[in-house]
């Protein structure tokens, strides 16, 4: 086997408001691993967050693409235990595991989710973020959104007056009525503000609320979780294996990423750690290509929540395949992660 890298900049249609920061671009590293003539793709993106640059991620990925090549073949090198090396960013991890997923579905002609034990290819509503933003803005991406046939919504809230968060949220129940709501103030709240506002959410129509307080203190979210009137799904205080069974049973649901988690494996061991618990899975995403998403697409039909539309956030995506400009992201029959690259993209020294 042999590995490549290349770099691209991906830049956002509009720049996204979050609590925590406004971001309107960030860099993607693929690896592409080939084997006798046939490739496979993985993307990793950088995180302020995750604390991962581009350099970071361009010196991780070529020492894990070196690597492979002592292995005979892509099937080895997939289920090697190595992969998941603690010392690894579980961003980098995802990223090499996509690459191989794809090389052996496309070696063995069947599609990843094929090779997960589902035969059916999944599909499932996603929601669409809706950032921090003006009143009046936020009603009219909610109808452009529900027009276009999303039936999922995610308002990012967090700002510095709660009174802006709730004004938004009415707009966009208001001009989406049927639309689902999700909110997520990426733990901009105290736990007193979210005791209170919760209720108040809830009345408005909100469906469910992600880590609305700081991550760090895991059995204050759980307290919170008991009193809510929505329910709480853990994101930032749900990063992998351990964060999830402290937390299962306690809050309604956790958000599983596959850059935060270490990958479909990964994320695989945690859906099966909180199954009968009480606590349901989302699967989220950070805001990357076709290509970043198309793993977790794979296992989307094991979610009661999915939050897949990163791609969907680009100005122009690399990559097609999973679809969701119509509210529905969509596995195909096409070998390894079923994802063609369409061009339209910036390279990145």
């Amino acid at each position: 086997m042999k590995a490549s890298l290349r770099t691209v900049r991906l830049a956002l249609a509009e720049p996204l408001r979050i609590s925590r920061s406004t971001m309107s671009a960030r860099d993607a590293v693929w690896l592409t691993v080939e084997h006798d003539g046939v490739t496979g793709h993985g993307e990793a993106v950088t995180s302020v967050y995750y604390g991962l640059d581009t350099d970071t991620l361009k010196r991780l990925l070529t020492a894990a693409g070196t690597a492979l090549t002592r292995f005979p073949d892509p099937e080895s090198a997939l289920y090697e235990s190595e992969l998941t090396r603690s010392d690894l960013p579980p961003a980098v991890t995802a990223a090499v595991e996509s690459a191989l997923f794809d090389l052996v579905g496309k070696r063995a002609g069947h599609p990843v989710h094929r090779l997960l034990g589902t035969n059916v290819p999944p599909v499932a509503a996603t929601a669409r973020t809706i950032g921090i933003t003006a009143s009046a803005d936020a009603a009219a991406q909610a109808r452009r959104l529900a027009a276009s046939g999303f039936e999922v919504i995610k308002v990012k809230a967090g700002t510095a007056d709660p009174e802006d968060d709730v004004e938004r949220v009415r707009v966009i129940r208001d001009a989406a009525p049927r639309a689902r709501l999700l909110l997520d103030p990426n733990g901009a709240w105290t736990p007193t503000q979210a005791e209170a506002l919760l209720p108040r959410f809830a009345e408005i129509g909100v469906e469910a609320v992600e880590q609305p307080i700081p991550p760090g203190t895991p059995e204050a979210l759980g307290a919170l979780a008991e009193r809510s009137p929505l329910p709480v799904i853990a994101d930032e205080d749900a990063v992998d294996l351990a964060d999830v069974r402290r937390l299962a049973g306690r809050v309604q649901g956790v958000n599983v990423k596959l850059a935060k988690c270490g990958g479909v494996r990964a994320a695989l061991r945690i859906a099966s750690a909180i199954d009968g618990s009480g606590t349901d899975l989302m699967l989220g995403c950070l805001t990357a290509s076709t290509l970043g998403l198309a793993p977790a697409v794979h296992l989307a039909d094991r979610a009661r929540w999915t939050d897949l539309d990163g791609h969907l956030l680009l100005a122009h995506d690399p990559w097609a395949g999973i679809g969701g400009e119509d509210g529905v992201v969509r596995a195909n029959g096409r070998p390894g992660l079923g994802v063609v690259e369409v061009g339209a993209y910036e390279d990145v020294a």
